[in-house]
């Protein structure tokens, strides 16, 4: 039983050492670059983009793009009431499109 206890407290240590590390890769602006104001949610549920299962996209002048270097879930449940899944949040961020993709280095949900 003393071994269960400790490999699920050693799993959940893991489990949010990686989860900050991926949080803080998007949330430290650039300050040569300019921050943009944009829209963030499931590219699939809110901005009816095609794709399989939820994907993090933004809407950045009108045009949806999904996201690589941050996840759905990066800012919470997904499926929450206020997640990206069920609410389109406003936000800022710096990146690049590439692609069709945006590739964000920086990302911040806004009120």
């Amino acid at each position: 039983m003393k071994k269960l206890f400790l490999n699920f407290l050693f799993t959940g240590i893991v489990t949010l050492a990686f989860a900050q590390t991926e949080i803080k890769s998007i949330s430290i602006p650039d300050t040569t670059k300019k921050v943009q104001k944009m829209e963030m949610a499931c590219g699939q549920c809110k901005f009816n983009m095609a794709g399989n299962g939820c994907s993090l996209a933004v809407k950045i002048e009108g045009k949806a793009y999904f996201v690589d270097g941050a996840g759905i879930n990066d800012f919470g449940d997904a499926h929450a009431q206020d997640g990206f899944c069920e609410a389109i949040r406003k936000g800022e961020g710096q990146g690049e499109i590439i692609n069709g993709r945006f590739k964000a280095s920086y990302l911040k949900l806004t009120k």
